[in-house]
């Protein structure tokens, strides 16, 4: 589809309760055994697949390469499924435990595998201070390309100062932060009137989103640590126009209410640390590109869940006749590089 090859920037593990259960030290996996849950993340009820009709399983290497090798992607980033919940275990000792065990997995069961398969690491946000240790293990001695920041299910938001210290870590590091949200808790992202799986979705990741990406900005994330990137992940760029120009208004009457935004918000997002998903059929993304660059803006499968498009979302993007060609290649490919700071990958064989 193009002469050059792809990265995927956010695909996902389906991992099971069974597949975790075994990294966990001690006794710490029986716990979700003890409730009677069939995951150790709360659960929602939602139908997400329409009776089984929508989207599918990834669980293992094997499966992950197969799907790129179908694509033509170089290298693909993994994020968690059940994990997008982290944020809502409440207890901190169990968000430690199941963020290792989990780490643990993807490191021997993916990462192990082969050099085309990456991931980031869940943190346990929960207890910051475990969160920054647990972020030095997982990329220091698993290999992990960044860390996964819930967008929904903490008490306090993304750009909360008891966070920062996070921040400071991944940027020392040279780590990412990957923002990615999830449709449990409907009341965090104004969906809790609603009672259809479309109506909540529809909102959840772009909402969310928002209130991350003003959080994050207002508390000063970006300036304080200005070599940190910043993924936002799933929910399009169109709504960033937008959004920007409500903040740099905002901000312009009252800054004196945002000490740490020392620039007008627009200034952050055009600095090269933020970095925003792009939907193959998202027709506002020339737009985007024209206020904000094309350095931003990156391909994501969001293979295997119910609403991903691939491998079709490749060749619209691929096929565009409103992005440049130099666009389109960065979009597929060199800046999710960039983001998560990854070196090409030597031609391997098929399944490798």
């Amino acid at each position: 589809m193009v002469d050059f090859p792809v990265n995927d920037a956010d695909g996902h593990i389906t991992e099971s309760t069974e597949q975790l259960r075994p990294y966990f030290e001690g006794k710490a996996g029986e716990r979700g055994a003890w409730a009677g849950r069939r995951s150790y993340y709360p659960e929602d009820g939602w139908d997400r697949s329409l009776g089984g009709t929508l989207g599918g399983s990834v669980n293992d290497a094997k499966s992950w390469l197969s799907i790129m090798d179908k694509g033509g992607m170089e290298t693909a980033i993994l994020y968690p499924t059940g994990g997008l919940a982290i944020g809502w275990v409440r207890e901190p000792d169990f968000a430690v435990a199941l963020c290792r065990a989990y780490n643990d997995f993807v490191h021997q069961e993916f990462l192990t595998v082969s050099p085309r398969l990456r991931a980031v690491a869940l943190l346990p946000f929960q207890h910051p201070p475990e969160a920054v240790k647990e972020l030095r293990r997982a990329v220091t001695e698993l290999g992990m390309s960044g860390a996964f920041a819930p967008a929904v299910g903490l008490r306090r938001p993304l750009g909360h100062p008891d966070f920062h210290s996070i921040y400071a870590e991944a940027e020392r590091l040279g780590s990412m932060v990957a923002c990615h949200a999830t449709v449990r808790g409907p009341h965090f992202f104004g969906a809790d009137g609603f009672d259809k799986f479309v109506e909540v979705h529809t909102l959840s990741h772009p909402v969310a989103q928002m209130i991350q990406l003003t959080g994050m900005i207002f508390e000063g994330v970006p300036e304080k640590y200005p070599s940190l990137r910043i993924g936002f992940m799933e929910a399009g760029c169109s709504w960033l126009p937008f959004w920007m120009d409500r903040m740099d208004e905002e901000w312009s009457k009252r800054k004196v209410e945002a000490p740490l935004c020392r620039k007008k918000p627009s200034d952050y997002l055009r600095s090269g640390q933020l970095f925003f998903a792009a939907e193959g059929d998202e027709k506002s993304v020339p737009e985007v590109i024209r206020r904000l660059g094309n350095d931003i803006i990156f391909y994501a499968s969001d293979v295997p869940h119910w609403d991903h498009d691939f491998p079709d979302n490749i060749r619209e993007l691929a096929t565009r006749e409103d992005l440049s060609a130099e666009s389109k290649r960065k979009i597929l490919y060199e800046n999710t590089r960039r983001l998560y700071e990854l070196r090409p990958v030597a031609p391997i064989r098929s399944g490798q």
